[in-house]
């Protein structure tokens, strides 16, 4: 089984807080490598948002700030890897599609290490800063799903 990631929303709060928000649905890999060439000086606004804690969501590129497991096809996973790609070239200067193949599978590959051990539905966010020596650093924290019963929260009481 192939676990990955994609995006999810809770609410239309990432259309607020992102330039261009992922839809729910989307796959997701870190996309840290985004912001690698950029100065910190340029990492402001909402671009700062994405960086800070932002998955980027395939095909549409925009973010999401949760992402959940989720089973994929072989079909799937080939299909991510390859629009990636062909994003790592038209958008980040992979100077060719077999470069571009070559940093999607490691970003690919990256996700689903991540997903390895963890449950289908479990929900990850991103915590993404910059060391003292000017590296991005990426922590994730996940939500497990709910196990045994009630699989939902009681919100209210009626009387």
């Amino acid at each position: 089984m192939i676990k990955l990631l994609r995006t999810i929303r809770f609410d239309a709060s990432d259309e607020r807080v992102f330039a261009n928000a992922a839809p729910a649905d989307d796959w997701a890999v870190s996309g840290a490598f985004e912001f690698a060439g950029l100065e910190p000086s340029a990492i402001v606004g909402k671009t700062r948002q994405a960086f800070t804690n932002g998955f980027l969501g395939v095909p549409s590129f925009g973010h999401s700030t949760f992402a959940t497991i989720s089973q994929a096809t072989p079909e799937q996973h080939t299909d991510l890897v390859y629009r990636l790609a062909v994003y790592l070239v038209a958008a980040h200067g992979a100077p060719d599609l077999d470069a571009g193949l070559v940093a999607a599978v490691e970003e690919v590959a990256f996700i689903e290490d991540l997903c390895r051990d963890a449950l289908i539905n479990t929900v990850f966010t991103v915590r993404r800063v910059r060391d003292d020596n000017d590296q991005i650093r990426e922590a994730f924290r996940t939500i497990k799903p709910p196990t045994g019963e009630p699989l939902h929260a009681k919100i209210w009481t009626t009387e």
